[in-house]
């Protein structure tokens, strides 16, 4: 394998030199920054195939480099060298845009979802609020008017709005089940 190599040595091994210059262990480093023992020894060893990839591979750096009080900026430019002069970094950075491309997608339609079943329940509560307001404007008129007991016996009523009312807990039950 050819490493990048600069004038002050490989970014693994400078990152490694930095660390023990400091006395800090990689068990300090990974309690501080919760990224895993792996993935910093990954970084050490320049094997950036084991890392995550994209831009959490940078947040790696980020946190090692913040944990050690070097410079954020600096230590991922030089990552992101060592990491292109090994082929990886174009790849990688190709499939993070999928990705990331894929999860804006995904969470598009599931919006869009929600957006329509929100509608859906909105006319149908409209339906409902308007044919509850017709209904009882003709029962108050009725009522008032002394023809509605004779239009309608109580009997027959009382049955049919219960079942009216056992429909409609069906289909708003159906409907949130939905959501």
């Amino acid at each position: 394998m050819i490493r990048f190599r600069s004038p002050m040595g490989s970014f693994g091994e400078d990152l490694r030199k930095e660390r023990l210059a400091r006395g800090v262990a990689l068990e300090d480093i990974s309690a501080v920054t919760k990224i895993s023992q792996r993935h910093l020894i990954a970084l050490e060893q320049e094997r950036f195939r084991l890392l995550p990839g994209g831009i959490l591979s940078k947040g790696i750096v980020r946190g090692y480099a913040n944990a050690l009080g070097l410079d954020q900026q600096d230590w991922t430019q030089r990552f992101l060298q060592a990491s292109s002069a090994t082929g990886q970094a174009s790849e990688d950075d190709r499939n993070w845009t999928e990705f990331a491309s894929n999860v804006g997608r995904a969470r598009l339609m599931r919006r869009e979802a929600v957006e329509v079943r929100l509608r859906w329940i909105g006319a149908i509560l409209l339906l409902l609020a308007v044919s509850a307001a017709a209904f009882l404007s003709v029962r108050y008129y009725g009522v008032r008017e002394g023809w509605w007991h004779t239009l309608l016996p109580m009997h027959q009523v009382s049955s049919g709005l219960n079942g009216a009312w056992s429909s409609a807990r069906g289909l708003i039950a159906h409907i949130l089940s939905r959501i």
